[in-house]
């Protein structure tokens, strides 16, 4: 099934009143175009044709890591025109297939379809039947037989023809030589002053080709995003497919419509999410994990009989079994911690390493630390790691006593066994088994020079 595919994307999107291409504004996390990128990525296409204009280089910017063929439509003449810009490029035998930028969840079931379905020497057309065909161009067909004779788009369309409910998605396969051809032969006598792609759909008509169409295997795959109110639209629908479909794989959602998927969630059996939850990036989640509400966790591991209790953001850290983290816990990116570690409400974490059965129950701030197994910090806790122009390392041993409210100006290293009193600044290493406590008098230096940047 070797093809290669052109996406439109070089409109505007002034509906969209803003500054952004409409094509980079986000779905689910993620700019709309590069669903379809994805799409013909999974798909093997061999050749994608990216046709922008608008903000070329913020377009480039942001798709600088993608496999495409950047082809500049410097005006805008309208879409036959769009793909003559790409044309040039393409082989005359190879399966050319023209994709939409503002229309991104066409799945790759459809696609194989339209591809398995091409005409040699025609055209397989995507389309779709709508109660509310309101602007979209209709399936014009011939009486005698069904045959697709043309497409006609709605600022065109007399009062009978607006009642068809068969439109065009604009979606579509056809040889590169065939487009070549046909392309050549656009005018752009409407009511727009554009050269429309659909004429071509006649054209190939009256040269006796076939035009043969296809549907989506589910309508929202062609919903077209033009302005804020369709992308918002679209995605709640999308949110709430994508809901449905983990529901089936028996994930426990509490309520479908208050859950947002932004990347992929892999699961095991017995895994519950509470309302308002975030998922972001690559998350994976063990067996019997329980996600409360209000969460959000992007780029994660978490173990097995692991509890995320209310309002706790996670990110970037892999988590063991039967840890119990929040509410209002945040683990910020690089963090690990093995099984049985205990993070407390309004504890804060980032990059740090912490040992099995472990606990920081309240208040805390954890950063740039290794932290042993059976070791408890008490409220108030801080890792001095940051001297005001460079991070250092802290390094507790196991079963280390921290008391409440204590400050460990790193770099330092205390040892196991050791014990730390309540309202003490450990500036120092401690010896293994050792009890510090210090209640200093004030000490003033004056002239002090802080750190520099190394």
């Amino acid at each position: 099934m070797k093809f290669s595919a052109v996406i439109l994307a070089a409109g505007k999107g002034s509906r969209m009143r803003s500054n952004i291409p409409k094509v980079l504004h986000t779905l689910a996390g993620k700019p709309i175009v590069r669903y379809l990128i994805d799409t013909c990525n999974k798909l093997g296409a061999k050749n994608i044709y990216l046709v922008y204009g608008h903000s070329s280089e913020l377009i480039k910017k942001t798709l600088f890591d993608e496999p495409v063929s950047w082809v500049l439509q410097a005006e805008p003449l309208g879409t036959g025109h769009a793909v003559s810009q790409a044309s040039k490029k393409f082989l005359g035998n190879e399966k050319i297939l023209v994709l939409y930028g503002d229309v991104p969840l066409i799945s790759e079931e459809t696609i194989r379809k339209l591809l398995n379905a091409y005409p040699m020497g025609g055209i397989a057309l995507l389309t779709v039947f709508l109660d509310n065909p309101m602007g979209y161009g209709r399936i014009l067909r011939r009486d005698c037989d069904n045959a697709v004779v043309r497409i006609i788009e709605e600022k065109d369309a007399t009062e009978n023809q607006k009642i068809i409910k068969e439109i065009n998605t604009g979606v579509m396969v056809a040889l590169g030589d065939d487009l070549k051809r046909w392309i050549s032969d656009l005018n752009n006598k409407n009511s727009q002053s554009e050269y429309y792609l659909t004429d071509i759909v006649s054209t190939a008509y009256h040269e006796g080709c076939q035009v043969h169409t296809v549907h989506p295997v589910d309508k929202i795959e062609v919903k077209g995003i033009n302005d804020l109110v369709q992308l918002t639209q679209l995605e709640r629908e999308f949110q709430l497919s994508q809901a449905y479909k983990l529901i089936n794989q028996g994930l426990i959602l509490l309520d479908p419509d208050r859950f947002d998927l932004r990347g992929v969630l892999i699961f095991g059996i017995n895994c519950k999410i509470d309302i308002n939850v975030i998922i972001e990036g690559n998350v994976s989640l063990g067996n019997n994990v329980i996600v409360g509400a209000g969460s959000i966790i992007k780029n994660c591991i978490i173990d097995d009989n692991t509890i995320i209790k209310p309002y706790s953001v996670i990110e970037g850290s892999s988590i063991g079994k039967n840890c119990k983290l929040g509410p209002f816990a945040r683990l910020r990116p690089t963090s690990k911690l093995f099984d049985n570690v205990h993070i407390g409400n309004f504890v804060e974490v980032k990059n740090v390493t912490i040992g099995k059965e472990t606990k920081a129950n309240h208040l805390t701030y954890l950063g740039d630390a290794e932290i042993g197994q059976l070791s408890n910090i008490g409220a108030g806790v801080i890792t001095c790691n940051y001297d005001g122009a460079n991070k250092h390392k802290t390094i507790l041993g196991n079963d280390v006593f921290v008391g409440s409210s204590c400050q460990l100006v790193a770099p330092i290293h205390i040892a196991d066994h050791a014990t730390i009193g309540a309202g003490t600044t450990v500036t120092k290493d401690v010896s293994k088994g050792e009890l510090v406590t210090r209640r200093s008098k004030k000490r003033t230096i004056y002239n002090w020079q802080r750190p520099s940047k190394q």
